[in-house]
């Protein structure tokens, strides 16, 4: 064998294992979050409404705001439905009460955002940074969500029929999945959600309804499971470790719990 087809085949192995979530949604690194370009805004308030309403409305409206930096900028209440704000930069945002259904903010920035009782049916959120931001009440259903929620507030917050499941067709890029480690969903309505591979570790799931929810091979390694409604949620390949479980009922209504992965390190309600 020579060298050089040595050389590569080598290089291939090592490709092959690297973890496929190590380069995923790391797009934190080496981003000065602190700069002018994360923190600033371009645009005021009114030229933001001003372009909003110059665009058709309807199912059809497609206001074009991608790349724009609008950091820290109110915009409590605008309707940016059907936009196109991919790349948009909305970090520390006041956005209580905005419409995005069907928008397109795949990686955008919205970290630390104030997305109180905001609307994102149906939006596309693939790869967006959405780290500490404020959800509650936040209507997420039928989106397709790939972002960091890490530590995200969704008290309260529908994310039913919503899609958070690994991309599996994009391995190049790493595995993106919704990612929602250390998240706050209590009372959050999931029912009928792909979670797929999802990133749930350390989320506060007491009372959430997970009802015909995926969580084939999701993490819910020290999740706190506690009174959340399980009927007909699927944990085949689910990681357990240290979950905190609802009551014996609401177990027996899940489907391939005995199928879940390190079940014996769950915890059991007292």
């Amino acid at each position: 064998m020579s060298f050089r087809l040595a050389f590569a085949l080598i290089s291939m192995a090592a490709l092959l294992v690297v973890p496929t979530g190590a380069v995923a949604q790391d797009m934190l690194r080496g981003v000065d979050l602190n700069s002018p370009d994360m923190t600033a805004s371009e645009m005021t308030r009114a030229e933001v409404d001003a372009l909003l309403k110059a665009t058709p409305q309807g199912d059809q409206r497609t206001a074009d705001l991608a790349g724009k930096r609008l950091s820290q900028l109110d915009l409590s209440g605008l309707d940016f439905s059907g936009g196109n704000l991919h790349l948009v930069k909305l970090n520390r945002s006041n956005l209580r009460g905005a419409r995005f259904d069907r928008g397109i903010l795949n990686q955008a920035w919205m970290i630390d955002a104030d997305l109180t009782g905001a609307s994102l049916v149906k939006a596309s959120l693939l790869g967006t940074q959405m780290q500490r931001a404020k959800l509650g009440g936040a209507d997420l259903s039928g989106a397709r969500i790939t972002a960091d929620l890490s530590g995200a507030s969704l008290t309260g917050a529908r994310l039913a029929g919503a899609d958070l499941s690994a991309d599996m067709r994009n391995q190049s890029m790493g595995l993106m999945r919704g990612v929602l480690k250390s998240a706050d969903l209590r009372n959050a309505d999931l029912a009928g959600a792909n979670l797929a591979r999802a990133d749930l570790e350390f989320a506060q799931l007491q009372n959430a309804n997970l009802a015909n929810c995926n969580l084939s091979r999701a993490d819910l390694a020290g999740a706190d499971l506690s009174g959340a409604n399980l009927a007909g949620a699927d944990f085949t390949g689910a990681d357990l470790a240290s979950a905190l479980l609802p009551g014996a009922a609401a177990l027996a209504e899940a489907r391939n719990l005995d199928k879940a992965r390190n079940l014996e390190l769950a915890r059991r309600p007292n």
